[in-house]
Protein backbone atom coordinates (compact mmCIF):
# COMPACT_ATOMS: atom_id res chain seq x y z
CA UNK A 1 0.00 0.00 0.00
CA UNK A 2 1.42 3.66 -0.58
CA UNK A 3 2.81 5.82 2.83
CA UNK A 4 -0.87 7.41 3.02
CA UNK A 5 -1.93 3.82 4.62
CA UNK A 6 1.94 2.95 6.62
CA UNK A 7 2.21 2.78 10.06
CA UNK A 8 -0.15 0.86 12.74
CA UNK A 9 -2.39 -1.90 10.71
CA UNK A 10 -5.49 -0.55 13.25
CA UNK A 11 -4.90 2.56 11.79
CA UNK A 12 -4.85 1.34 8.14
CA UNK A 13 -8.16 -0.31 8.54
CA UNK A 14 -9.30 3.12 10.18
CA UNK A 15 -8.05 4.70 7.60
CA UNK A 16 -9.46 2.79 4.68
CA UNK A 17 -13.02 2.40 6.52
CA UNK A 18 -12.89 6.21 6.30
CA UNK A 19 -12.07 6.97 2.78
CA UNK A 20 -14.64 3.75 2.11
CA UNK A 21 -17.39 5.71 3.81
CA UNK A 22 -17.11 8.65 2.44
CA UNK A 23 -16.75 7.43 -1.38
CA UNK A 24 -20.33 5.50 -0.65
CA UNK A 25 -21.52 8.82 0.76
CA UNK A 26 -20.24 10.55 -2.57
CA UNK A 27 -21.47 8.16 -5.02
CA UNK A 28 -24.69 8.37 -3.98
CA UNK A 29 -24.42 12.17 -4.57
CA UNK A 30 -23.09 11.05 -8.59
CA UNK A 31 -25.99 8.97 -8.75
CA UNK A 32 -28.61 11.28 -7.29
CA UNK A 33 -27.13 14.41 -9.58
CA UNK A 34 -26.59 12.42 -12.79
CA UNK A 35 -30.46 10.59 -12.46
CA UNK A 36 -29.05 7.53 -12.01
CA UNK A 37 -31.83 4.73 -11.64
CA UNK A 38 -32.66 3.75 -8.14
CA UNK A 39 -33.96 0.60 -9.74
CA UNK A 40 -30.94 -0.65 -10.31
CA UNK A 41 -29.75 -2.97 -7.81
CA UNK A 42 -26.08 -1.40 -7.19
CA UNK A 43 -27.59 2.04 -6.83
CA UNK A 44 -29.99 1.19 -4.74
CA UNK A 45 -27.51 -0.43 -2.08
CA UNK A 46 -25.23 2.59 -2.20
CA UNK A 47 -28.72 4.77 -2.15
CA UNK A 48 -29.61 2.88 1.28
CA UNK A 49 -26.19 2.77 2.63
CA UNK A 50 -25.66 6.08 1.95
CA UNK A 51 -28.98 6.82 3.85
CA UNK A 52 -27.76 5.06 6.94
CA UNK A 53 -24.07 6.34 6.72
CA UNK A 54 -25.76 10.10 7.01
CA UNK A 55 -28.81 9.38 8.90
CA UNK A 56 -27.51 11.68 11.73
CA UNK A 57 -27.72 14.68 9.20
CA UNK A 58 -30.73 14.12 7.10
CA UNK A 59 -32.45 17.84 6.77
CA UNK A 60 -29.83 19.47 8.31
CA UNK A 61 -29.77 21.97 6.07
CA UNK A 62 -33.23 23.01 4.07
CA UNK A 63 -32.81 24.21 0.46
CA UNK A 64 -35.34 24.85 -1.93
CA UNK A 65 -33.20 22.95 -4.51
CA UNK A 66 -33.28 19.40 -4.37
CA UNK A 67 -29.89 19.43 -5.64
CA UNK A 68 -28.15 21.37 -2.97
CA UNK A 69 -30.00 19.61 0.09
CA UNK A 70 -28.63 16.05 -1.58
CA UNK A 71 -25.00 17.66 -1.97
CA UNK A 72 -24.63 19.56 1.49
CA UNK A 73 -26.69 17.11 3.67
CA UNK A 74 -24.76 14.06 2.45
CA UNK A 75 -21.23 15.87 1.83
CA UNK A 76 -21.18 17.15 4.96
CA UNK A 77 -21.13 13.44 6.91
CA UNK A 78 -18.23 12.53 4.12
CA UNK A 79 -16.39 15.33 5.13
CA UNK A 80 -16.76 14.74 9.26
CA UNK A 81 -15.77 11.14 8.63
CA UNK A 82 -12.91 11.86 6.32
CA UNK A 83 -12.09 14.30 9.22
CA UNK A 84 -12.66 12.09 12.16
CA UNK A 85 -11.25 9.45 10.88
CA UNK A 86 -8.29 10.43 9.16
CA UNK A 87 -7.73 11.98 12.72
CA UNK A 88 -8.00 8.98 15.00
CA UNK A 89 -5.83 6.86 12.45
CA UNK A 90 -3.03 9.43 12.89
CA UNK A 91 -3.47 9.34 16.71
CA UNK A 92 -3.44 5.88 16.61
CA UNK A 93 -0.39 5.57 14.47
CA UNK A 94 1.63 7.45 17.14
CA UNK A 95 0.78 5.65 19.97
Amino acid sequence: MSRRYGGNPAGTVISLLADITALILILWIAFYLFDANTANSAVSWIHDAANWLSGWSHNLFTMDSDNWRTVVNYGLPAVVYLLIGHAVARRVNRT
